[in-house]
């Protein structure tokens, strides 16, 4: 059984990339997941996926504001996914909800999902999304799913549990089409080994010439800021001196200057952001390269990405973890195959009207 593979906000590629390496052959039969179209308004990030996903071929990579794409017009698909911006939904930002900018864009979603009927779809979040507005912004965007004829779980994963050496939380949704008659259930590798930072990083050590692994330029203060601080910490749990500490007023969010700790998964990595966020080696007196943060990313060293070094930090940032999709895209090929797999209950109870996280 093949799944076209259909997506909404693709980025650079890392749900993709964990749905191609997803594919098996049970009986005799082959299940997988194949790339047939994909929509991004980055430009740098519809390269990078172009490039990665569609061997530099960019023909079935559309990039455009999904407010501007005409969704009648695109290839039919029987499977489909979407990250939707969780611009109004992380706890870093406003918390606009669905008012904010990027709030109402997972209704383009659901518009494929009417239109298109696939199978099964996949919609991925920050885990903040089930408190936006009080968890009504989530509850709406779940009963919109439901009323398009799925059956819908959804569970906030703990991707270090999934082959990432990355403690990243992050909202799955899947759904599979009512009439289908089967379920899916929520994946869990038992016995699985938790990945630190510093053996994703060094086991292999990345080679000279790896893509993407230029050094971060920093000023003489902030090597001076980084001698004092101690790995797990940053730059308000640690002891500096008065003229390297911080002027900040109201919320110190706790990444700033944060230092790896080499025996534990990394911190969330993210995509945006100023000086400081950068993610910073546990002994070396630097930010990690890209290169390093596609490690804690679990993108592989031949997957390159496009841009200037900036743009290539947003997009490894906003990525899917490609290893901890996968194991997801694997259970969703599973329960079409007929294939018992270790599973749990979701964390996050699923009614029509209302959804509450255990």
């Amino acid at each position: 059984m093949k799944f076209s593979l259909g997506e909404l906000f693709c980025g650079a590629g890392g749900v993709a990339l964990g749905a191609k390496n997803a594919s098996f052959t049970y009986k005799g039969a082959e299940f997988s997941i194949n790339h047939k179209w994909a929509n991004d308004y980055d430009r740098d990030a519809c390269e990078t996926y172009a490039k990665n996903i569609c061997a530099g071929d960019a023909s079935s990579v559309i990039c455009k504001d999904v407010r501007k794409l005409d969704i009648s017009k695109l290839p039919k698909i029987d499977a489909f996914a979407f990250g939707f911006p969780c611009n109004d939904f992380s706890v870093v930002g406003e918390q606009k909800g669905i008012e904010g900018v990027f709030g109402a864009l997972y209704s383009y979603g659901v518009k494929v999902i009417k239109k298109y009927q696939p199978r099964w779809f996949l919609a991925e979040n920050v885990g903040g999304l089930r408190n936006s507005d009080d968890g009504s912004a989530f509850q709406t965007i779940l009963e919109d799913l439901m009323d398009a004829g799925y059956t819908v779980t959804a569970h906030l994963y703990k991707f270090e549990e999934y082959l990432v050496p990355q403690a990243r939380r992050r909202i799955i949704i899947v759904g599979i089409r009512n009439d289908l008659g089967v379920r899916f259930k929520v994946p869990i590798l038992k016995n699985s080994k938790i990945i630190t930072a510093k053996e994703a990083i060094e086991n292999p050590p990345i080679k000279n010439d790896a893509f993407n692994n230029e050094l971060t330029k920093q000023s003489g203060k902030v090597i001076e800021r980084l001698k004092y601080i101690k790995a797990d910490e940053n730059a308000f749990t640690a002891n500096l001196p008065e003229h390297l500490k911080l002027n900040v007023v109201g919320a110190q969010i706790s990444q700033i200057y944060k230092r790896l700790h080499p025996n534990k998964p990394s911190y969330t990595v993210t995509g945006s952001g100023g000086g400081g966020t950068h993610v910073y080696h546990w002994k070396e007196d630097r930010a990690l390269t890209n290169r390093e943060r596609a490690r804690l990313q679990t993108f592989p060293d031949d997957f390159v990405f496009c841009g200037a070094k900036e743009s290539v930090r947003k997009q490894i940032g906003m990525a899917v973890p490609p290893k901890g999709i996968q194991v997801i895209f694997e259970a969703i090929l599973k329960t079409f195959a007929g294939i018992p797999y270790d599973f749990t209950e979701p964390n996050i109870v699923v009614r029509q009207n209302s959804s509450v996280l255990k």
